[in-house]
């Protein structure tokens, strides 16, 4: 079937929305903002763990927007992708895998020799599963785009923390890349807010510790918020906000699209120089913490999903100077 064909079906069919395991709160999220309910989807288990999801009603000819985030341990990708491919052998007319959070993504490239490009391996799997669009949120790199052979909905973070920034009413307000790599992402908020721009520049001996870190520009009397796409440990916001703060900044903030926060993440943030961390919901919180805040994007995905189903512009959900997301 060509890919306009599938264009013309995906729209005129029945719209479906269903829910692997890991990513159920946010998935009934989405679905409220939708004005519908999520799909019966049961996922049985074998006694050795291995899993096999079933489809508690017909999805003949329906158009399915499969959620699920994709972070550690396997099994939730793996959940995913037995998803896909019940669905495609259910013959639904066309699916489109929602995931908030693309796990693997940072392993994008051969950095050094003998190691995976899993990022890649992980995009040929979902294709073959099935899927026939893929949309996700603030992927490690744009670049990411470019190892699927599917159309694929990039959906940015700015949306749904611009609101909440601007209701800080920060003076001297500075973003901060935590380290080369970030700066990108960190001056597209600076260009947002009209404000400045500092980078800290990190040295790792290996993943996740930090050898040392030199912060680029000025910060005397400013609010910084750093910004990054994940926060694993915290090691990296923690030692930037320690650091910044001895350069004289008024005060710091962390902003990560996705909380993955493993190890000892949530005691490096409640003992750090941060007053807080803004994240959203792709991924939920093992614990509640004082330090950190949580914004949902299921009224940015339920708005995509439903632009997607109609063929309309994606793309005028990204960030504008009217930033308010109605579905």
């Amino acid at each position: 079937m060509q890919y306009s064909q599938h264009l013309i079906l995906n729209q005129a069919s029945e719209i479906k929305l269903f829910s692997g395991q890991f990513s159920r709160k946010l998935a009934e999220n989405i679905a409220t903002c939708y004005k519908t309910e999520l799909g019966k989807l049961d996922v049985k288990k074998f006694s050795d763990g291995e899993m096999q999801p079933i489809f508690m009603e017909s999805i003949r000819g329906a158009s399915l927007f499969i959620i699920q985030s994709t972070p550690a341990p396997s099994d939730n990708l793996m959940e995913l992708l037995l998803t896909v491919d019940a669905a495609k052998r259910a013959s639904a007319a066309y699916i489109t895998v929602v995931i908030p959070y693309f796990g693997y993504a940072r392993q994008d490239r051969k950095d050094r020799p003998r190691v995976p490009i899993s990022a890649k391996l992980v995009a040929e799997l979902i294709q073959i599963a099935g899927a026939n669009r893929l949309m996700t949120m603030d992927l490690h790199a744009d670049q990411l785009q470019g190892f699927f052979d599917i159309p694929v909905d990039h959906l940015q973070g700015e949306v749904v923390f611009k609101p909440y920034i601007d209701e800080l009413c920060l003076d001297e307000l500075t973003f901060a890349s935590p380290d080369v790599g970030g700066v990108k992402r960190a001056r597209a908020y600076a260009k947002l807010f009209n404000a400045r721009l500092v980078i800290c520049d990190k040295h790792r001996e290996k993943a996740n510790e930090i050898a040392g870190m030199t912060v680029i520009g000025d910060v005397e009397g400013a609010n910084v918020i750093i910004v990054d796409d994940l926060v694993d440990t915290a090691g990296t916001m923690c030692k930037a906000a320690e650091i910044l703060m001895e350069k004289g900044a008024k005060s710091v903030r962390a902003l990560c699209t996705h909380p993955v926060l493993s190890g000892n993440a949530y005691e490096n943030i409640e003992r750090s120089k941060l007053v807080e961390m803004i994240v959203c919901d792709t991924l939920p919180l093992r614990k509640q913490s004082s330090k950190i805040k949580v914004l949902s994007a299921a009224p940015l995905f339920a708005k995509a999903i439903r632009n997607t189903h109609e063929n309309r512009s994606i793309s005028k959900l990204f960030i504008s100077n009217d930033s308010t997301i109605s579905t």
